[in-house]
């Protein structure tokens, strides 16, 4: 119960055995048609007759319902030619089924949220909507009718296999994902999991509709599903319509001669005999090493051991490896992570160096430290330092139901949903002893692939041990007392400004508060520094991003990783980033630890360590980056669109810089430039801050004086104006070779600000190019019709004080569709500007995308971005206000004649990246 007090505890344990056992008990009498099966912190699950199960966690506390089903399918159970299937079959469910012909366009009217995953254990699919009854029972009724009713047809298939190769390619283009890949593959030499998600290219193109219908109609049945609603709803008609909905769907007869049952995984990887080696030789820029082991399945005893000594290994910057590769100069970065899986597993261990490191030397390191892990004792102060980081990310994951209801979705596919809680109280009886049992039963040079054959007169094998019975290991378990649990808040402008306060601190500093009752009593928060003008940041160089990176580094008093730990402790996160002419501090907290938090912050911003070594290991992560830059055309194509759109001199501080110039810029500062800059201008005279969550205001109020109140910038602050340069179009290419996915960028400048009244017009006319999920214009063309892109839309970026605006337009896809992507892209908004937007469009379109601002409101990090910035600009939540009624009130000749007055395709620079050298294009269709 950390981080709740005795009182918020008190107040869980009652809810626990009070609010949430009764009226499941009530349940089970009233609703006919189901069983309940076990509750575990607020969680309930119950089973339909027809044996789906379904796990129900009611959550007041956000007005937004998530419903997640997941299918137990992924890519292991796969046979031969059938790669890539349970990750293709993701892709059609979004075609449409018998009463939800149109998905994208539902899901967009609706406001949701949605995605589908396919991983090697399961499939999911889910949607996060506003908590309305209406939108619950649409999402019930959506996923209870595409479960046996997809059309799955073979039109949909021809469009959607080149999107999905588009993704392949996409992955392609990463020599870390690419590298990952092969490990696994030669680390398994006949289990499914040896086999990437995403497939082989060739089944992908090639597999034929009845095999791809019958892998739906074999796996995606209620026996074989488990359905999570977690949210804001009332259980008792929730399950009502489950019961409903999904218990009318028969449950399946299975038989050898239907093809149809569902067997166990019986292919158990033989004991490894020996080291392996993979090799990858691609073009790119910065040197891998990667080791991987086999480890037990995530449902295993032994996992939480395991995934402590991952973090002994990995983190940074007291990890093992850490020390033994970038402290020594040997590799740029270094970690380690596990693949947690329903039966055993990976461990990885990784290196990344510069382009001139050695492999051998670096190699060399990262074996030897793994070797020693065996033998070299394990620390109480190694393992108490990765437990208290790994529970506080499960503390923190299980006070936003939102995220647990996916959660479950991995830990139902490892065994059994309980796992989740099981798993967190094994990472807490985790011993030093435990630790360094697992390290030497796993990390063996026999049980790793890496390297070469070696012949060994007496080989030392490890046989991973399976798992015998989740239901033996989860029997009787009842968990512990549910999270303090939020108030129900009514997240509309006039209820968010009524609760908020404001003030200012007597050296300027502008304070923003929203006192709210949230799950977990968790706060999420923004700090903004605001410094100098043109003249004294020009010519400035790396040294204020630079500056902005090294205050997570250490303060005066705490060296890098006790900032770490005491983070840990105070199960804070908190992010710090630093910009040409401002300093952004993201951060998350609980109310009894918050005036800690921010004192942590406060001493990292005011009395940074600014160590040199430090310094050194910096500079040399971001020149790594920046090397593997060179090559990406992901990395390349918005550098050079923005040098034409936004052409500010060389040393201005919103100049925008070639990687070969970050490189040179990087390299040449000094500590002493950064030391210079913080103490130049950093300060908290024209600074923000913004709290939204459980906290006392009054109190906060007096702390954030006593924090921040007598930090005063060194120098004044004058805002630096952006322009909207007017640009002639222009075509760009940029030649990325051996880079199988290829990106189109495009933009042209907009003179308006967002109180200009065409605004809402010109938003809405964005929201329906491009802007809205899977249902915009260029998506449904690019993506649903042609299947040329993955991932095609656009984005309007205007401000409140600038007239400067962007509109923006991007798509991934093929090299060898450069010509058919050009057109289609083309041809959209030429439609868009001579046929115009038709009126069932626009009243589409305008509840979708105030639904959509809603569920940003609704959640606390958006919500403390959307304070700060209307604070800046002198506005209240009232402008949001407005603007939603403009939206509504919008006429489709208001929309028509604001695209047409503003966009202009004389004005739009078009950039492509990609391997476009002897690839003949695909004949292009007007």
């Amino acid at each position: 119960m950390s981080g709740q007090s005795i009182r918020s505890a008190a107040r869980s344990a009652l809810a626990a055995g009070l609010l949430l056992l009764a009226p499941s008990a009530a349940l089970r009498a009233q609703v006919p048609g189901v069983t309940r099966l076990s509750s575990v912190e607020g969680i309930t699950e119950y089973q339909l007759k027809n044996g789906m199960r379904v796990l129900l966690f009611p959550d007041a506390s956000k007005p937004t319902v998530t419903v997640n089903v997941t299918y137990l399918v992924g890519s292991r159970h796969e046979g031969y030619g059938e790669t890539g299937m349970a990750h293709l079959l993701e892709h059609l469910m979004f075609k449409g089924s018998t009463n939800h012909p149109k998905i994208p366009q539902e899901l967009t009217e609706h406001g949701a949220r949605p995605n589908g995953t396919t991983w090697y254990d399961r499939t999911n699919y889910f949607e996060t909507v506003p908590a309305t009854d209406a939108n619950l029972a649409w999402a019930l009724s959506l996923e209870a009718d595409r479960m046996v009713n997809s059309f799955i047809a073979k039109k949909d298939l021809e469009s959607e296999f080149s999107v999905v190769r588009n993704e392949f390619e996409m992955g392609e283009n990463s020599p870390p994902r690419v590298l990952a890949e092969r490990v696994m593959s030669t680390a398994y030499l006949w289990h499914g999991y040896g086999r990437s998600t995403i497939g082989s290219k060739e089944d992908i193109e090639t597999v034929p509709i009845d095999r791809l219908k019958s892998f739906y109609q074999r796996y995606y049945q209620p026996d074989n599903s488990i359905l999570a609603v977690a949210g804001k709803f009332d259980e008792k008609s929730t399950l009502r319509q489950i019961v409903q909905k999904f218990g009318s769907i028969p449950t399946p007869v299975r038989s050898l001669a239907k093809g149809n049952l569902l067997y166990k995984t019986y292919t158990i990887e033989p004991v490894q005999d020996g080291e392996r080696t993979v090799a990858l030789r691609r073009i790119g820029d910065s040197p891998m090493i990667m080791a991987a082991y086999h480890i037990p399945a995530g449902g295993h005893p032994d996992f939480a051991a395991v995934d402590v000594l991952a973090r002994i290994l990995g983190d940074a910057p007291s990890g093992r490896l850490y020390k033994a590769l970038v402290d020594t100069k040997l590799a740029a970065s270094a970690g380690a992570y596990d693949y947690q899986l329903r039966e055993p597993g990976i461990l990885f261990a990784t290196a990344s160096l510069r382009n001139d490191g050695s492999l051998d030397s670096a190699r060399t390191a990262l074996l030897s430290t793994l070797d020693a892990a065996a033998s070299q004792p394990v620390s109480v102060e190694e393992v108490t330092r990765a437990k208290t980081a790994l529970l506080k990310s499960i503390e923190l994951g299980l006070s936003n139901s939102e995220e647990v209801g996916l959660e479950l979705s991995e830990w139902a596919s490892m065994g059994d949903w309980r796992l989740l809680f099981l798993n967190r109280d094994r990472i807490e009886q985790v011993t030093p002893a435990e630790v360094q049992r697992v390290a030497a039963l796993y990390l063996k040079p026999s049980n790793r692939t890496v390297g070469t054959f070696i012949p060994t007169a007496a080989p030392d094998r490890t046989t991973v041990p399976m798992v015998a019975s989740f239901d033996q290991m989860v029997a009787g378990y009842t968990g512990r007392a549910v999270q303090q649990s939020g108030e129900a808040f009514d997240a509309s402008p006039k209820n968010i400004d009524a609760r908020t306060r404001h003030l200012a601190l007597a050296n300027g500093m502008q304070v923003t508060l929203l006192p709210k009752r949230t799950r977990g009593a968790t706060v999420s928060g923004q700090i903004l520094l605001r410094f100098g003008d043109l003249a004294s940041l020009t010519n400035k160089g790396s040294a204020p991003s630079l500056v902005g990176a090294m205050l997570s580094r250490g303060t005066a008093a705490l060296t890098r990783q006790q900032v770490r730990d005491s983070l840990d402790k105070l199960k804070g996160r908190v992010a710090i980033s630093g910009s040409a002419n401002s300093a952004s501090i993201t951060f998350q907290a609980t109310h009894e630890h918050l005036s800690d938090v921010l004192a942590l912050i406060a001493s990292e911003l005011k009395t940074p360590r600014f160590d040199a070594a430090e310094f050194d290991k910096l500079k040399q992560e971001r020149l790594a980056g920046l090397e593997a830059a060179r090559s990406e055309p992901q990395a390349k194509a918005p550098i050079v669109l923005q040098q034409r759109i936004n052409p500010y001199p060389a040393g201005h501080p919103f100049a925008v810089n070639s990687v070969e110039d970050d490189i040179a810029a990087v390299s040449a500062t000094t500590l002493e430039q950064v030391r210079q800059f913080h103490s130049s201008f950093y300060g908290a005279s024209n600074a923000d801050l913004v709290l939204v969550g459980d906290f006392d205001a009054d109190s906060t109020i007096t702390m954030v004086r006593r924090t921040f109140g007598d930090w005063k910038s060194p120098r004044p602050y004058t805002r630096i104006a952006r322009h909207s340069t007017p640009v002639d179009s222009a075509t760009i290419v940029i030649e990325t070779p051996d880079k199988q996915n290829a990106i189109l960028i495009a933009a042209q400048n907009l003179a308006i600000r967002d109180d200009n009244p065409d605004y809402p017009a010109l938003a809405l006319a964005d929201f329906m190019l491009g802007g809205g999920t899977l249902n915009s214009r260029l998506a449904t063309r690019l993506r649903q019709q042609e299947g040329l892109s993955y991932g095609a839309g656009s984005n309007l970026q205007v401000g409140p004080v600038d007239t400067a605006g962007t509109l923006m337009l991007y798509a991934i896809f093929n090299p060898q569709n450069v010509d058919r992507l050009t057109i289609g892209l083309q041809d959209e908004v030429r439609k868009m500007l001579t046929g115009g937007f038709t009126a069932a469009e626009v009243a589409a379109a305008k509840p979708s995308m105030i639904q959509q601002m809603e569920q940003s409101r609704a959640n606390d990090p958006e919500l403390v971005g959307l304070l700060l910035s209307r604070r800046f600009s002198g506005r209240t939540l009232a402008y949001d206000a407005r603007l939603e009624a403009a939206i509504n009130a919008l006429t489709v000749e208001q929309v028509n004649a604001a695209v047409r007055k503003y966009i202009d395709p004389s004005k739009i620079v078009i950039v492509r990246g990609g391997d476009f050298k002897g690839k003949p294009p695909v004949k292009a269709t007007p």
